[in-house]
């Protein structure tokens, strides 16, 4: 478990390191903080104090568009000192450790790192590790993504007003990805019934023990599904010579979305979800990307407020506004 305790129905967690350690309240009480960090992204003046004062590195030692920048947007506009680190820059290109560096960092005084690293465990590693700064976890291998699950939850909440009766299909390679481990422990915890669906080599043994329904026919994991989220095959983490399907070609007709397919076996208000970034003509076709059921963006947008959120809960900003009265 995380450092810190926690109670059901708030979050009193120095670190964030994986969906797996939340409770459903804890869950659910991020998303409502989340909730009212959104309005702030509309504003002509997009910047509250909240987080002045505080220092946040963000350590990526693996490439990011979407999470770093998100992560960074967040941090800023609620006044943080922002200082970014990839791994090209890294003194991990001459071989120091993930822990050195991390405490050569920690020796700064930073309130919270953000890190995303390649190997699975590493921002527990951290946490437990520097027991005086907050550990965000933005990615570990393929083990969890917490921020993506959260604010692809936030997303589904937003979209269907709610989890209780709801169906979300998860498409791809589940083996792989992150993401997928973070949204079936999310979703599951919160009361929704989870599907995953691809190809046998690309789904983990054992998932039916986590409550979760393993399809390999793509018609019979969307029919009835309120959302279905699209994942990329994660090419980087497969082993050089690995042969998981015969070509991206087959992969896309046997698993990917297309207009037809979705006129056919789909809900006429199913919601099309997709982490990115997308491989267009692979897992979804261009129409379903920018057509009426995609909330992709969406989910783009609600990831600002979602880290926004999961950084001033770290530092018991909640807690704080308390004592000063302002909570």
């Amino acid at each position: 478990m995380s450092p810190g305790a926690s109670t059901e129905d708030t979050f009193r967690r120095k670190d964030l390191l994986g969906l797996r350690f939340l409770s459903a309240g804890e869950i659910t009480h991020i998303l409502d903080v989340a909730e009212q960090f959104r309005g702030l992204n509309t504003r002509a003046v997009k910047k509250v104090p909240t987080l002045r004062g505080k220092s946040v590195v963000h350590l990526f030692l693996e490439p990011s568009t979407r999470t770093r920048t998100s992560f960074d947007i967040a941090a800023k506009r609620m006044s943080a000192d922002t200082f970014s680190i990839s791994g090209s820059a890294s003194s991990t290109t001459k071989g120091e450790t993930l822990l050195d560096t991390a405490k050569n960092l920690a020796a700064m005084h930073p309130d919270i790192i953000v890190v995303r690293h390649r190997r699975a465990g590493g921002a527990m590693i951290l946490a437990d590790a520097l027991p005086e700064t907050c550990i965000i976890n933005a990615g570990d291998g393929a083990c969890e993504h917490p921020t993506q699950g959260l604010l692809d939850l936030l997303t589904i909440r937003r979209a269907l007003g709610g989890f209780a009766g709801r169906t979300v299909t998860i498409l791809g390679d589940i083996t792989h990805s992150r993401v997928a481990r973070s949204n079936i422990w999310g979703l599951t915890k919160v009361g929704a019934k989870v599907r995953v669906c691809g190809p046998p080599t690309l789904i983990p043994m054992g998932l039916e023990e986590w409550g979760v329904e393993v399809h390999h026919n793509l018609e019979e994991a969307v029919r009835g599904a309120d959302v279905l989220m699209a994942l990329r095959i994660q090419q980087e983490r497969i082993p050089r010579g690995g042969h998981f399907f015969p070509t991206l070609r087959e992969y896309s007709r046997l698993y990917g979305l297309n207009r037809d397919k979705l006129r056919r076996w789909a809900r006429k208000d199913v919601v099309i979800m997709h982490p990115g970034p997308v491989n267009r003509g692979v897992e979804l076709e261009p129409e379903v990307i920018d057509g009426d059921w995609s909330v992709i963006l969406d989910q783009v947008e609600n990831g600002v407020a979602v880290r926004m959120a999961c950084m001033y809960l770290v530092l018991g900003g909640e807690r704080a506004a308390a004592r000063e009265g302002r909570g």
